[in-house]
């Protein structure tokens, strides 16, 4: 197997922590990181359990520079629940179970001064593959409860033996300081990173908004993700059971220009939790399905 596939299917199974993540495939070979379970980054206090999560409130969300400003309003329930855990398995081509991925919602909290939702992504290649290309990554989110526009995003990757922690704090004016062990990342108003972009989507009200475009920070390059409702009522069976779900087609624009090369479907359940269960992609070298093994 070459290392073009096994970087796809390394970002195949980062896409599946959110819409946008796929991106990695132009830089996964660039850097690495280690599996651990990081502390909360500073300033970051844990709300009380009795805390009730925000609202997500209708708002504009800016799309790339040079396109126009989309209205992109979501559902005024937040379905995040402070200690969901959503498992998944990634197939790709004829390869089964290649890889694992966790989806969690750590908790909820302030940060910077703002009511925030922690949420983390945890991906691991299985053997026999885990004998070719090793991989422990997990992916830490600080996004806002309201909008879930990314606040810090951070990037615990363990490659083949190669480590490389990144740590971003978002900022859309260049002026509020970062801290001493993270990086700061100039980008538009309301962005969300690829965890963030997930959980958004899942709230947007698909029966009302057809279309919602969002910039996406996959914490290497700013992208413009377009998500479109393709269908209303679709059977979708999984590891974890048979579910009716909303298809959405994702398209990722970079500076104004369509990615052509590859095409996106997130399958969102029609229940009261609107769970992923399902993500779809075609690439030159490979197709891959992400399924959910199980909610908790």
């Amino acid at each position: 197997m070459s290392y073009k596939t096994a970087v796809g299917i390394t970002a195949l199974a980062v896409l599946g922590c959110a819409a946008g993540a796929f991106y990695w495939l132009h830089s996964l070979g660039e850097q690495r990181a280690p599996e651990v379970v990081s502390a909360e980054p500073p300033g970051f206090r844990e709300a009380p359990p009795a805390e009730k999560s925000a609202s997500v409130a209708a708002e504009k969300s800016p799309s790339s520079a040079g396109s126009n400003k989309v209205t992109s309003p979501v559902a005024s329930g937040l379905p995040l629940r402070a200690g969901e855990v959503l498992e998944y398995t990634a197939n790709v081509s004829k390869l089964n179970d290649v890889a694992t991925l966790r989806l969690q919602v750590a908790g909820q909290g302030n940060f910077l001064g703002k009511s925030t939702w922690h949420l983390q992504a945890f991906a691991h290649t299985q053997n026999p593959f885990r004998m070719v290309f090793e991989l422990d990554d997990q992916f830490d989110s600080y996004s806002d409860a309201g909008t879930l526009a990314s606040l810090q995003y951070e990037m615990h990757l363990s490659e083949r033996g190669q480590k490389v922690e990144s740590v971003q704090r978002m900022t859309a004016t260049g002026k509020e300081p970062a801290s001493a062990d993270a990086a700061q990342a100039r980008v538009l108003p309301g962005t969300r990173d690829p965890l963030g972009m997930m959980q958004y989507l899942r709230n947007v009200d698909w029966t009302k908004t057809p279309e919602v475009r969002s910039p996406v920070y996959d914490g290497h390059k700013l992208y413009d993700v377009r998500a479109k409702l393709l269908a209303v009522s679709e059977k979708v069976d999984v590891p974890a059971g048979n579910y009716t779900a909303s298809k959405i087609g994702i398209r990722v624009f970079d500076e104004g220009v369509e990615m052509k090369d590859a095409s996106f479907s997130l399958y969102v359940a029609n229940n009261a939790g609107r769970t992923p269960v399902l993500l779809e992609a075609v690439m030159p070298f490979a197709t891959a399905r992400v399924e959910l093994l199980k909610a908790k």
